[in-house]
């Protein structure tokens, strides 16, 4: 895989359980057991996936006594999200030429 940071993150995002895991965190930092709750896998898995959304830069985790905290990093996100974005607005005016590209035929075939 490769280690820019877009890709990285785009690795991490790829999985539905760190997707969720992410969501998660948007509502608040966590305990990585209270992140564990909700799915139906080891605290093992759960760790690993962690580790992945560390890894992007996703997250942060602190520790105070015996409890490890989540904490939601959103740059790797505003990065991904502005990337994509550059592609939104090129499928967005496609779409508007598209539509009136269409129209013209409509157009055209009701003048007959």
């Amino acid at each position: 895989m490769a280690d820019d940071p877009l890709s990285v993150t785009f690795a991490a995002l790829a999985d539905p359980t760190r997707r969720a895991i992410l969501a998660r965190l948007a509502q608040g930092d966590a305990t990585v057991n209270e992140l564990a709750e909700p799915f139906d896998i080891s605290l093992q898995a759960i760790s690993r996936h962690l580790k992945v959304l560390e890894n992007a830069g996703l997250i942060s985790k602190s520790r105070t006594a015996q409890w490890r905290r989540c904490h939601l990093e959103p740059e790797p996100l505003s990065h991904a999200s502005q990337w994509v974005d550059r592609y939104r607005r090129f499928w967005a005016g496609n779409f508007d030429r598209l539509a009136e590209h269409l129209k013209t035929i409509q157009e055209g075939k009701t003048d007959d």
